[in-house]
């Protein structure tokens, strides 16, 4: 079989492969809590995240599952500050804030521009927010919120991998250059950025994997990205499962996932974090599991490397 499909990748292709959505309501998010997260270097402090109720995105990318809680179509205005002011009155108050919308803040079809001044002045009290947006919404409207808002504005933006063959095949409709210019258009205006690196994505080795997520990083970094958070890609968007069936794709080990972060953190040139979310699933080993949990947070909080765990896994 050969290393990449013959078959094309497409919205087709991606769409056809899943199932229903979950049910949502566009003027409540579909889910908000507090996380404790490094804030600054040796802060940490606690982060107030909101997974706003949102079209779905234009983007049909093979690797993405937030599709699942989204809406057919864009929400009313008014719906996203109305959302944002559901969260807040029921969690405590925090100094920073994520707003994640399973698509592109920017994409003026999923936040509306007119929604901008309120949802400015519900975020006045914190000292950062964080968004998320594709390269190509990235632009004035991106000014003009930065304009509008107290909160100092960080911008997440998924570079992927920088693999030449894998990246064209993700349908994320992204090139490097484009990044590029989204990262360098952002800092050049005083907006910090992060960004989102698969580990091992479909039609790569382990090996591979923790080879092209290690030079994702190091590009990241080279041309100004401040955070890299390190994803385990996993199955259960339909598409994803299909390539796993035909050996296109196999998820990683939580032993890669140590190895990238080890790495990274050992560049000192910017924060590098593990996404936990379902990490058990990365793990074959329950009597390792949870101290290999542990490391794994206690370098996402305090960007040090601990001693490996040890285990006759």
């Amino acid at each position: 079989m050969s290393k990449f499909p013959d078959f094309k990748i497409d919205n087709q292709w991606v769409t056809s492969r899943r199932g229903k959505k979950n049910p949502v309501n566009p003027f409540i998010p579909y889910d908000f809590f507090m996380e404790k997260e490094r804030t600054g270097p040796g802060v940490i402090g606690d982060v107030t995240t909101i997974f706003l109720t949102n079209r779905e995105c234009p983007f049909r990318c093979l690797m993405c599952d937030l599709w699942k809680n989204t809406t057919d179509k864009p929400v009313p205005e008014g719906a996203i500050p109305r959302q944002i002011e559901y969260a807040l009155s029921r969690l405590p108050e925090t100094k920073h804030l994520k707003l994640y919308n399973s698509g592109s803040f920017f994409d003026t079809r999923a936040v509306p521009k007119t929604d901008y001044e309120k949802i400015a002045s519900l975020i006045d009290h914190f000292e950062t927010v964080i968004v998320e947006s594709h390269p190509q919404f990235i632009n004035r409207n991106t000014l003009y919120f930065n304009e509008l808002i107290k909160p100092a504005l960080h911008v997440a933006i998924g570079l992927e991998t920088v693999h030449p063959a894998v990246l064209p095949r993700l349908n994320k409709r992204m090139t490097l250059t484009g990044f590029e210019q989204a990262v360098r258009f952002l800092t050049s205006n005083g907006m910090e950025t992060r960004t989102f690196i698969l580990l091992r994505p479909p039609f790569l080795s382990e090996e591979e994997g923790m080879l092209w997520a290690k030079k994702s990083i190091d590009y990241a970094f080279k041309i100004g990205v401040g955070t890299c958070t390190v994803i385990p890609v996993r199955s259960g968007n339909g598409a994803m499962d299909t390539l796993a069936e035909n050996s296109y794709f196999t998820p990683p080990d939580i032993k890669s996932l140590e190895n990238v972060i080890e790495y990274g953190i050992g560049l000192n040139k910017g924060t590098v974090f593990a996404d936990l979310w379902n990490i058990e699933n990365f793990n074959s080993c329950k009597k390792c599991l949870e101290k290999r949990k542990e490391r794994l947070s206690l370098m996402n909080f305090y960007q040090k490397i601990y001693p490996q765990v040890t285990c006759l896994c």
